[in-house]
């Protein structure tokens, strides 16, 4: 993916319409011509349910946003495809015929899509490519930095094995799915950070089919019998989910001192983990952002308010199949142990009280989460 602008600040993320006067613009959400009224019909598909954010966090802070930016008179019509590219296929050709006015899209597999997205397109139904970026005439995209995201994992990897990393040091390189475009670019950035600092050994590495967390623990078991268990010094992981089912696979290998083992998502299992030793770092996006910026999106773009979308699409992207695609692309942080408080409880995402349950009130009091 070709990235014109690295990222937009995050408070990109709430600009607000009053905030595109300082772009010299002269239309603003009370005097643009809309194509539609607030009366709007909005597609909402995302990919699977194996990851908690989808139902969490996205899904109903987009439905939230559509609501306030269409006077509650917006409509929300979400699917998810549990992890299947047909049916995500037969959902978004659903849309189509109900004639939604606008999809907000997380493919399942973004070239299997293609397809359908042009089909939409065709009908005058734009595309909003969500966290990844679907082929096809995508009208717009929002998402994350995604090379940055595994360089943060990376470096924060690196940052556990402690000064006196090198070469002899072994890791385990668990990736996410291999039709997900977000999961080439975590590995590609974890790798620019990692090579040539650590090995990666012969059988230690796997592109996790659906990112499927079961597998992903099965994966981490044959790389424990390729390279020894005495030899892993830190497991790569690409996201959370998985994370928890290599750490299982890693204690039930006899390795009782869980080596540094990354993640992504900021799952609230993943944050008791990280309390608790067993999970040493997860990447923080900020869902809240991402989803309202979607939200806007789409509702800007059938409404015809240009110069409110152009705002918040000022990066632009490729796909594999089209160019300079307008995009908006959003910062992330790591998050250890010392950081939880001032990122997912900051942030309002996880109240301490979700967080330090009666299991992890000990560990809450030594992080100062009180």
């Amino acid at each position: 993916m070709r990235r014109i602008a690295r990222f937009v600040a995050a408070s990109t993320m709430s600009l607000s319409l009053a905030g595109c006067g300082v772009l010299n613009a002269t239309g603003s959400s009370t005097t643009a011509t809309p194509t539609k009224g607030n009366d709007i019909t909005v597609g909402v598909l995302m990919p699977d349910k194996i990851n908690t954010r989808y139902t969490n966090f996205d899904y109903p802070i987009m439905k939230s946003k559509i609501a306030e930016l269409t006077n509650k008179q917006g409509k929300v019509d979400y699917q998810n495809a549990g992890s299947s590219a047909p049916k995500q296929a037969e959902q978004l050709q659903k849309m189509i015929d109900d004639k939604v006015d606008v999809v907000v899209l997380d493919a399942v597999d973004s070239h299997a899509i293609a397809d359908k997205v042009k089909k939409a397109t065709d009908a005058g139904i734009p595309v909003i490519a969500y966290d990844r970026l679907a082929e096809g005439p995508i009208a717009a995209y929002v998402s994350f930095d995604n090379e940055l995201v595994g360089e943060v994992q990376a470096r924060t990897l690196l940052e556990g094995l402690g000064s006196n990393v090198d070469t002899s040091d072994k890791v385990i390189m668990i990736n996410g799915s291999p039709t997900d475009p977000n999961a080439k670019q975590f590995k590609t950035g974890a790798l620019s950070e990692l090579t040539g600092k650590v090995t990666i050994p012969d059988g230690a590495m796997f592109d996790t089919k659906d990112w499927d967390p079961p597998t992903a623990g099965k994966e981490t078991t044959e790389a424990i019998n390729a390279i020894g268990k005495d030899n892993v010094a830190a497991v790569y992981s690409a996201n959370d989910a998985m994370a928890g089912e290599i750490i299982k696979a890693l204690k039930a290998a006899g390795i009782t001192n869980v080596p540094p083992v990354t993640g992504q998502d900021a799952d609230l299992d993943a944050i008791q983990r990280i309390l608790t030793g067993q999970q040493y770092m997860t990447v923080y996006k900020p869902y809240p952002a991402e989803a309202e910026a979607a939200a806007e999106m789409a509702v800007y773009k059938v409404q015809g308010k240009d110069i409110q979308f152009d705002a918040l699409t000022q990066d632009q992207v490729d796909s594999p199949s089209n160019k300079d695609i307008p995009a908006q692309l959003v910062q992330v942080s790591a998050v250890t142990k010392s950081k939880i408080k001032d990122t997912v409880v900051a942030d309002g995402i996880y109240k301490i009280s979700q967080i330090c349950t009666t299991e992890y009130k000990t560990a809450c009091a030594e992080a100062g989460l009180k």
